[in-house]
């Protein structure tokens, strides 16, 4: 279970390329699809919630023809009723998976802007007072002190941050913190990944917490609430520094960002630590998530 803050992000930013790479960059995002809007479902039950991915034509064996654009609202109660553990798996990482590609559209299109906008600040040195204002409340929502546009520090932090996660690593953490959906955090309080929260009255008392401590669960309206925090939080707090940075140096080498590679800055996630981040490793081979990596949003 992890100890994190929770930030608010604006929901405008690419691959980290150096600005001399911005303006292609910018026209590769010129040329991506727009994703279909997503539709919003809370199925009453697990054979609801099948129903609703079959009608959908999505499937393991569809990936290829795109996901389709969802949020769920709550996860079934009855996913522990489902008797193959395969199929509560393929379940679990199908509902989930649309929101986690949607998650790294909303950080993608930040990143493109701010690539974008430093670049133009780079050839022009100026920029107009909404592009500037935009940057310092990129800054601000990603933890980032300084001046992007003039210090080179805090450019390169500000880049490290706002970045995708790979679907692989956030869905193992899923699996692994709300037991395949099936946790009593996650089915009373929308906590797909143990985030605590120190507002007494706004989560959930854990039922083994030590006397004396004042943390509790918190609860989200919707599991994309809960996705989003968990982004936010892997991309700002000071304890996954280390995987920020190896994923930054993945990029600057242009190597693919691998999940069960960033999953090594995962040992302040858990107090298990080393043995917390081999269980995320082992989720990911077992259930072949890695193969998630080319996995994108159908159009609209």
């Amino acid at each position: 279970m992890a100890l994190l803050a929770l930030l608010s992000l604006p929901m405008v930013g690419c691959t980290e390329a150096p600005p001399a790479q911005a303006e292609v960059a910018a026209e590769q995002v010129a040329e991506r699809p727009v994703p279909a809007p997503p539709a919003s479902v809370s199925p009453a039950d697990h054979r609801e919630l099948k129903k609703f991915l079959a009608s959908h034509g999505y499937d393991w064996d569809t990936l290829a023809n795109g996901v389709p654009a969802f949020i769920l609202e709550i996860l079934p109660a009855d996913l522990d009723r489902i008797p193959q553990l395969s199929e509560k798996k393929r379940i679990f990482f199908l509902s989930l998976l649309p929101m986690v590609l949607m998650a790294n559209e909303e950080i993608l299109s930040q990143r493109e802007e701010l690539i974008r906008l430093l670049e133009l600040h780079q050839e022009t040195g100026d920029l107009s007072a909404e592009q500037r204002a935009w940057i310092e409340s990129l800054a601000r929502s990603y933890r980032v002190s300084g001046d992007p546009l003039n210090a080179p520090g805090a450019r390169k932090r500000l880049l490290k941050r706002v970045d995708i996660i790979p679907p692989s690593m956030a869905l193992a953490q899923a699996a692994n913190e709300s037991g395949y959906g099936t946790s009593r955090f996650a089915r009373l309080a929308n906590n797909l990944f143990g985030e605590w929260t120190f507002s007494p009255g706004t989560g959930l008392v854990p039922k083994d917490r030590p006397a004396g401590s004042i943390y509790e669960v918190r609860r989200f309206a919707t599991l994309y609430d809960s996705v989003r925090s968990y982004f936010r939080n892997i991309n700002t707090h000071r304890a996954y520094s280390s995987l920020r940075k190896h994923r930054a140096e993945a990029r600057a080498a242009g190597l693919p960002l691998r999940g069960i590679d960033l999953a090594e800055g995962l040992t302040l996630y858990s107090a298990r630590k080393e043995a917390y981040v081999e269980e995320i490793r082992a989720i990911i081979r077992s259930n072949d998530l890695h193969s998630l990596a080319t996995a994108a949003l159908r159009n609209s």
